[in-house]
């Protein structure tokens, strides 16, 4: 099952378990949040609303809140001396989608602590010995290699 609901002035296609980025919504981590803006409710059949559905809401679980990167809008003005630059991060939520709610039905509010899928830590297995000599000694040589070079030949001047 699928839904298309609206928010932030923008309109999201999800299912449930989708993990999404939004503007800003109000909530704290671990809190359940409903949208009732929903356009389209999809799955065996498709349910279009005049511009809603009555009585469809989603339900998700807010997972953190926190800024995007860092944007500059830099502009300058050819040969008038005139720059400006002013930079921002745009706040948003992270959400999980729990539920799509048909027919009235409300949302369940107990989902639980938030849970965040991480990438899993890659394992840096320890050089052996014989490794780190060889290391060592390479990195010597690229040393003494450098310190050993003639400077560049200048040229001549016509």
């Amino acid at each position: 099952m699928f839904a298309v609901f609206k928010t932030g002035g923008k309109q999201y296609r999800v299912a449930a378990d989708d993990v999404l980025k939004v503007a800003t919504v109000k909530g704290e981590p671990g809190e359940i949040v409903e949208f009732g803006e929903v356009l389209v409710v999809g799955g065996d059949s498709v349910s279009l609303g005049t511009p809603t559905l009555s009585g469809a809401t989603v339900a998700a679980q807010v997972l953190e809140q926190g800024r995007g990167p860092k944007i500059i809008a830099f502009k300058k003005r050819r040969r008038k001396n005139s720059r400006r630059k002013r930079g921002y991060r745009e706040e948003f939520t992270l959400l999980r989608i729990t539920e799509i709610l048909t027919d009235g039905k409300k949302a369940n509010k107990d989902a639980g602590p938030p849970r965040r899928a991480k990438a899993p830590k890659r394992e840096v297995a320890p050089a052996a010995e014989g490794e780190e000599g060889a290391a060592e000694a390479s990195t010597a040589k690229k040393k003494k290699a450098s310190a050993t070079k003639k400077p560049a030949a200048k040229g001549k001047k016509k």
